[in-house]
């Protein structure tokens, strides 16, 4: 890598990795407020997922996002959102492992604390909020990382270097967003 090339890197992250700090924020003043404290206390468990359900956020859809940079840079994808077999196999795979992955992670929490002795809300109740909540960031995290992704390539932009911090910002907020959410559909439904 020559110099150019190192500058040309540090132009295109800066930004997004700013964006991603003051979204971290955000995330962190969500989940410190008195409405998710009071999610923790009426469904134990929740806080015990929490940082694997976020975790997965980052690892399913930040692998779809290197999927979709790298066909592009080798001609397998069109940076279109017109119907292709690779993308859309693609776009099927990263939502049945994002939403399976959301469910193993609310029974799990929820077998892990019964195994201990602990607290815990009911599995159903902790299954249900994983599985709205993951169903929910599916979808904004797969559009988002389409829009991005296929933007940034049009904009002459490597969107190599701009999938890692948005996938995680993107993750952070709507995760935790959507965990809230979900424990008031599931807390309405059950």
């Amino acid at each position: 890598m020559d110099g150019e090339e190192i500058r040309r890197v540090y132009r295109e992250s800066i930004g997004v990795l700013s964006v991603s700090l003051l979204g971290g924020l955000f995330a962190g003043g969500v989940l410190g407020s008195e409405a998710m404290r009071a999610a923790f206390r009426q469904y134990p468990g929740l806080l015990l997922l929490l940082p694997a359900f976020l975790a997965t956020r980052g690892n399913v859809y930040g692998a779809f996002g290197a999927r979709l940079s790298s066909g592009l840079h080798q001609g397998l994808i069109e940076p279109e959102l017109t119907y292709d077999e690779r993308l859309a196999n693609a776009v099927v795979a990263s939502f049945v492992n994002g939403i399976g992955i959301s469910v193993v992670i609310g029974a799990l929490s929820w077998g892990v604390l019964r195994a201990l002795g602990r607290e815990s809300a009911r599995l159903v109740e902790l299954v249900g909020i994983t599985l709205v909540s993951g169903l929910l960031t599916s979808v904004v995290l797969v559009v988002g990382l389409l829009l991005l992704v296929f933007g940034s390539y049009e904009l002459g932009l490597d969107p190599d270097n701009l999938v890692g911090p948005i996938v995680t910002t993107l993750g952070d907020i709507f995760g935790v967003v959507f965990l809230y959410v979900a424990v008031v559909i599931v807390g309405v439904m059950l």
